[in-house]
């Protein structure tokens, strides 16, 4: 039981992250932005992290490099919850699942890692399933970017955002996981913070609502799910090759499409299901390349 306990702990991260999208639509039903919602449920999580590791922000000063990852992990969940709140919710998914092409071009830039040609058939079938996610019914090929919503960009921004914090944890595996782990809440934080203030002047969001017991709460309940969720990843991932993790936390993409649809959240077109089948193919073959290069 005890060798299941990672992989356990991965889909746990994986369901919590994969249903997200059902309370950060109840919270938008009740008034909250999904900028606002960030910006509370992750501060509230800084808290408690600080409240149980109250040095961690200590270590975190100390690494002035953790920025970068506070940067991209905040830009990250702005986009994502922001995407999975307005849009078709498995459109969002398989977009955002694009992280592992981007992957592929941010090691090659900035860990010199040159792209292998199994590299870059990975990363043609990606951008193929991409091309037919976003294809309009008809087919036509001038559609393909005119008919982009704002949750299909976020949900692209979302995904490249994640590539980037992934790879910036492998140049910073080095650090302390407590001072990741703040570096990673508090720009959560801020950037959902700016980004509500930003869209709230520009007239894009609305502002911040009067509290209410309903949305509170489940605002609080996301925050401890948030922090059970970071939990156990940083449990499972660091007791699992990275193969196997990659592996197992494609599961979200099941989670998500599931309960969307049967939600009635989501459509699932031909189209979508060949396209989201060509990025999960990818995602697959990065996690095969990457077990075999650890055996």
């Amino acid at each position: 039981m005890r060798s299941s306990l990672p992989v356990l702990a991965l889909l746990l991260n994986a369901l919590i992250w994969g249903l997200s999208w059902w309370p950060l639509r109840h919270l938008h039903a009740a008034g909250l932005h999904p900028l606002w919602a960030t910006a509370l449920m992750y501060g509230a999580a800084l808290c408690a992290l600080l409240l149980l590791r109250p040095r961690s922000w200590r270590l975190a000063l100390a690494h002035p490099v953790l920025l970068l990852l506070a940067l991209s992990s905040g830009l990250t969940n702005v986009a994502f919850n922001w995407a999975v709140t307005v849009g078709d919710v498995v459109r969002v998914i398989l977009l955002f699942y694009l992280m592992p092409a981007w992957a592929v071009l941010l090691a090659w830039k900035l860990l010199g890692e040159r792209p292998t040609p199994m590299a870059m058939l990975r990363l043609v079938l990606a951008f193929a399933g991409v091309v037919l996610v976003l294809l309009p019914a008809d087919g036509a090929r001038t559609g393909l970017f005119t008919g982009l919503s704002l949750a299909d960009g976020l949900a692209v921004l979302g995904g490249f955002m994640f590539a980037l914090t992934n790879v910036s944890l492998r140049r910073m595996h080095a650090l302390p996981g407590q001072a990741r782990m703040l570096a990673m809440f508090a720009g959560c934080t801020a950037m959902g913070l700016a980004a509500a203030v930003l869209a709230w002047t520009l007239g894009i969001a609305p502002g911040l609502p009067a509290p209410q017991p309903g949305w509170l709460l489940l605002a609080a309940a996301m925050a401890l799910l948030m922090l059970l969720s970071n939990w156990a990843l940083q449990y499972g991932a660091t007791r699992l090759p990275t193969s196997v993790t990659s592996v197992v936390m494609l599961s979200e993409v099941l989670f998500a499409s599931v309960s969307a649809v049967w939600l009635g959240s989501a459509e699932l077109a031909p189209r979508t299901l060949a396209g989201g089948a060509l990025i999960i193919l990818a995602a697959l073959m990065a996690a095969t390349a990457r077990r075999r290069t650890q055996s």
